[in-house]
């Protein structure tokens, strides 16, 4: 088992940032894929970006690629997503992911899930 704890949510105005953290916990010797998710009120939950166990392979949605940065400390056991010139689109729970299969951008294949941590951008 794996457990995944959100941080770093908040409110922001628009064109700012934000640091979300994934801290993992429990069975962390496997290497495992990492991604973020996002569900906005009434609407289905969406990819936002992955990021490979060795950091070498990541993959954004087009909506946040250039905007936003994922990366991994595996000393840390921590995922990270950077988001930089935030829109008020970008309001949404953000959740981050894991699973040992290979990185991915479809949400139901990622086996472990974190609780989320919202994200609100002004206008």
């Amino acid at each position: 088992q794996v457990q995944l704890v959100e941080s770093g949510g908040g409110l922001v105005q628009a064109g700012g940032s934000l640091r979300l953290s994934c801290a993992a916990s429990g069975r962390t010797g496997s290497s495992y894929a990492m991604g973020w998710f996002r569900q906005a009120p009434g609407k289905e939950r969406e990819f936002v970006a992955a990021i490979s166990w060795s950091g070498s392979n990541t993959y954004y949605a087009d909506s946040v690629k250039g905007r936003f940065t994922i990366s991994r400390d595996n000393g840390k056991n921590t995922a990270y997503l950077q988001m930089n010139s935030l829109k008020p689109e970008d309001t949404a729970v953000y959740y981050c992911a894991a699973d040992e299969r290979s990185v991915t951008r479809i949400g139901g294949l990622y086996e472990y899930w974190g609780q989320g941590t919202q994200v609100t951008v002004s206008a």
